[in-house]
């Protein structure tokens, strides 16, 4: 088979799962990334490395390889395709119906009123509506992406439940628990993201303020960079919160991985501009108890509330507040949603998982049209019965529309 991922650039958070395609794919198998732009200043200033693996090619250094960017495209028997705005790319192999998956995170972060633009929905039909009745499939990278797809009437029957695979770190017959303070020591918190306004680092301050009033013994390591970083350092030198709280300044991110290693509880404070957050995967892989906004579009996916962490309202701070006191006050509950954490990480969400089960739903799909690999993905036929899904929960399983409040409503509640 050969497969083909077309997105702006390569980073940190794609290179497990294209290396875990590989893999799966096999000897006979061929897989190809597609950069469309350079990589982003800000994420490189953040420790993010622009080197590029071997499998990438660039479509945008000249017009050469463009067009062999192109025929890589329209060759593939499978492509997928995320954010990118060289339309031109992709466009040709739609048209042609061949079997592609559009993979993405949700359209309208600031607000569904976006959607309702006249223009922007022609836009909308033309780039997905449109492919209603071809091989076309989204993969829905969060758990509201579905819900704004469903405003213009996309993909209707046809999208999976997806993500964003960081590194998996196996530590074999130990696990990151180990690595965590001993009951009755200082708690140790942690923050990491860019310092920008949907990001709300401030709420981190406000939860570390609670906590000393909580007379809880902790410590907080806030990791970044951004516009936002004096405002924020001003903020807690006002609130007298240094002798608890640390500003390391931004790091690469295998570097953040150790402080996760280390933090007993992981706090994310995005609203819902926080299409997934990749983040939340690595701090459970490290086996944190993990406390995050239910409006996070990864969190609806990941986190049980009350089992394998704790979910909130990204505009209640108190709320906030009270589920960090909570884990931070009972080394039990923060242990055991940190254990289980790990595990949704270790047997369910990760790359390995989603290559496989990416690769097999391909297979099935491309029987279902009656596909042939070598034939670039043409269908040869109208598909009849739809092609069983084996799988239940986690990436590949079926995603249906629902409203964005019953979405974020269901994050909310505990699960046993």
């Amino acid at each position: 088979m050969k497969a083909v991922f077309v997105s702006n650039y390569i980073n940190h958070h794609q290179i497990p799962f294209c290396e875990a395609m590989i893999k799966t794919m096999g000897s006979e198998g061929e897989f190809v990334f597609i950069q469309t732009q350079e990589i982003e200043q800000e994420r490189t200033a953040m420790g993010w490395s622009s080197e590029l693996p071997a499998y990438v090619k660039c479509s945008y250094t000249d017009d050469k390889a463009h067009e062999e960017c192109l025929k890589c495209i329209d060759d593939a028997d499978v492509a997928y395709v995320g954010w990118t705005t060289d339309t031109s790319l992709y466009m040709p192999r739609l048209k042609a119906g061949k079997l592609t998956f559009r993979i993405s995170e949700r359209l309208y972060k600031k607000s569904t009123l976006l959607a309702y633009n006249p223009r922007g929905l022609m836009a909308k039909y033309k780039e997905h509506t449109a492919f209603r009745k071809a091989p076309v499939y989204l993969l829905c990278a969060g758990a509201y992406t579905a819900s704004d797809y469903g405003i213009f009437h996309a993909y209707g029957g046809k999208m999976f439940r997806w993500g964003y695979f960081p590194e998996l770190k196996e530590y074999g017959n130990d696990t990151p628990l180990d690595l965590k303070s001993a009951p009755g020591s200082e708690v140790r918190i942690l923050w990491a993201g860019r310092f920008i306004d949907w990001k709300h680092a401030e709420n981190a301050l406000f939860t570390a303020s609670k906590l000393i009033d909580a007379g809880i013994p902790f410590h907080m390591d806030v990791i970044g960079t951004g516009e936002m970083e004096d405002e924020l350092k001003q903020l807690a030198t006002a609130q007298r919160l240094m002798d608890h709280v640390s500003f390391t300044g931004p790091m690469a991110p295998a570097s953040v991985r150790e402080y996760m290693e280390k933090a007993d509880i992981f706090i994310s404070t995005s609203d819902r501009q926080e299409g997934w957050g990749a983040v939340i995967n690595e701090a459970m892989n490290s086996g944190c108890c993990v406390i995050a906004p239910a409006e996070a579009g990864a969190v609806p996916y990941l986190i049980d509330n009350g089992d394998n962490g704790f979910v909130f309202r990204s505009d209640d701070p108190d709320e906030l507040a009270a589920c960090c006191i909570q884990a931070a006050r009972y080394p039990e509950i923060r242990k055991s949603c940190g254990e289980k954490a790990f595990e949704t990480v270790r047997y369910t969400w990760n790359a390995s998982v989603a290559a496989e089960r990416l690769t097999d739903l391909a297979r099935m799909l491309m029987e279902e049209w009656g596909i042939e690999e070598g034939r670039c993905g043409m269908p040869s036929k109208v598909p009849g019965k739809a092609a069983e899904i084996p799988w239940k929960t986690g990436p590949c399983s079926i995603e249906t529309v629902r409203d964005e409040s019953v979405v974020r409503d269901n994050a909310l509640k505990y699960r046993s």
